[in-house]
């Protein structure tokens, strides 16, 4: 299982869980729309390591970028991107 690091988390995608959502359940905050690679919404900086996606993504991305919700990490990555605060309950 692939470790990944973030700016103030570190978490391991479990087994058949998409980068996306190994995110959403850690807390981090995405932005998405398609969960397919078409329209780019989830976007993020990969700082450091590999992915892989099985199919080409439609949506633009730089060469820094992943869209975490159609790759696979290829070992453990650091992504440049912030956890959202834990929210005390009153």
């Amino acid at each position: 299982m692939s470790q990944i690091h973030t700016r103030h988390a570190s978490f391991t995608l479990r087994a058949g869980e998409t980068l996306l959502d190994g995110l959403e359940r850690t807390g981090h905050a995405v932005e998405y729309q398609c969960r397919s690679g078409y329209c780019g919404s989830c976007r993020t900086t990969l700082l450091a390591g590999q992915v892989r996606y099985q199919e080409i993504p439609l949506a633009c991305v730089a060469k820094d970028e992943i869209l975490p919700c159609c790759c696979r990490p290829v070992g453990n990555i650091t992504l440049g991107i912030e956890a959202e605060p834990v929210k005390k309950q009153a």
